[in-house]
């Protein structure tokens, strides 16, 4: 009987121990987020007034520099000064083309001399020619050298004119009206031709660019009236008009630049100061519509939805999505019409759908 029991104890550790293994829980392993791509949506049909930013810049911006190399003499101009057109902005050491000069005009006296030389030669084998005491050749190698004397009068003439020009280039005077924004050199400091000496704005008016979405660009206009305030002057609008439409796009995502200037010069509105356009966009459709790509489209048992990302998260770079069922219009060449699912400015994702769930994180990029 002892035997038995003995035999029961051990039998009843093992299973313990064998129960208690398979009872330990597995290391979790680290989530593995799946990429997807998304982009900002804005709605196509009924009138309706956006809003985008920009800079205010000069409707003129000029980067000043030198034609020629050398050490500046004098720096003539302050930032925030006015100048008018031909003012000294600064000046060269004009000591090594000063001297260039002295060695053009010097070339061409000689070059004068020679010809004259070979002018008066000419004349004399002529008249020794026409009197049968010169040969053919001696009149057509006189004639020769008095015709290469004068073209070296005029090459020597040349190089002056270019010599003056460049002892003209060492003063850097203003091109227009206008007020000094930046003045980037030092007396005594060695420029090369072409590097920026001062950088100047002119024109009556301000320009504010900003980045139009693709979806919208289509529907703006040159002539186009639009309004513009800026932060700096709260409580001020100012009205403009479109100037320049981009016709391909620029930056990082799918946006096209749009230039607007101000119809009058507004008080304190500076350049570099941020500032906010707001277009009007007219629709004949009285209902709202969203253009997406086809590929951002779902489709299963439950019907058609999309996907739109939630940034509530902690983390930088990961969202959350969330499944919105939609109803959708035409097929259109700028992509599908949403006609009930979607609001202004949610982020439509717009590659990887057919890989993600609803509620799933995801690291996200924007569409480019």
């Amino acid at each position: 009987m002892h035997y038995f029991q003995k035999y029961f104890l051990t039998f009843a550790t093992l299973c313990a121990v064998a129960l208690a293994g398979c009872g330990k829980e597995e290391p979790a392993q680290q989530e593995i987020l799946r990429p997807v791509r998304y982009q900002q949506v804005y709605s196509s049909g009924g009138d309706r007034i956006r809003t985008f930013s920009g800079t205010a810049r000069a409707g003129v911006e000029s980067r000043l520099s030198f034609k020629v190399s050398g050490t500046v003499q004098q720096v003539a101009v302050q930032v925030g000064e006015r100048i008018n057109s031909g003012e000294l902005i600064a000046r060269l050491d004009p000591t090594d083309y000063q001297l260039q000069v002295q060695r053009a005009e010097a070339s061409l006296d000689q070059a004068k001399a020679q010809a004259l030389q070979s002018q008066q030669n000419y004349e004399r084998i002529r008249q020794l020619y026409e009197n049968r005491n010169a040969s053919r050749n001696d009149l057509d190698a006189s004639r020769a050298a008095s015709e290469s004397a004068a073209a070296q009068v005029a090459a020597a003439e040349k190089q002056l004119e270019l010599a003056n020009r460049q002892l003209a280039y060492t003063r850097l005077t203003a091109p227009t009206a206008g007020a000094i924004a930046t003045v980037d050199i030092e007396p005594n400091e060695n420029v090369q031709a072409g590097q920026t000496i001062a950088q100047m704005t002119a024109g009556s008016s301000l320009e504010v660019e900003v980045a139009m979405p693709e979806i919208l660009i289509s529907n703006v206009r040159e002539g186009d009236a639009v309004q513009v305030s800026f932060d700096a002057l709260p409580g001020i609008t100012c009205d403009a008009t479109v100037v320049e439409v981009g016709v391909a796009a620029s930056g990082l995502a799918t946006t096209f630049p749009v230039t607007v200037r101000l119809n009058e010069r507004q008080e304190g509105a500076l350049p570099g100061m941020a500032a906010e356009v707001a277009f009007r966009f007219y629709s004949t459709s009285k209902s709202e519509a969203f253009l997406v790509p086809s590929f951002g489209v779902g489709e299963d048992r439950l019907g058609r939805f999309v996907f739109v990302l939630d940034f509530s998260t902690d983390e930088d770079d990961v969202a959350i999505v969330r499944r919105r069922a939609v109803t959708i219009g035409e097929l259109t060449a700028d992509g599908i019409e949403i006609l009930e699912g979607l609001t202004e400015g949610d982020y439509l994702v717009t590659a990887g759908v057919s890989r993600i769930i609803d509620g799933q994180k995801v690291k996200f990029e924007a569409t480019r």
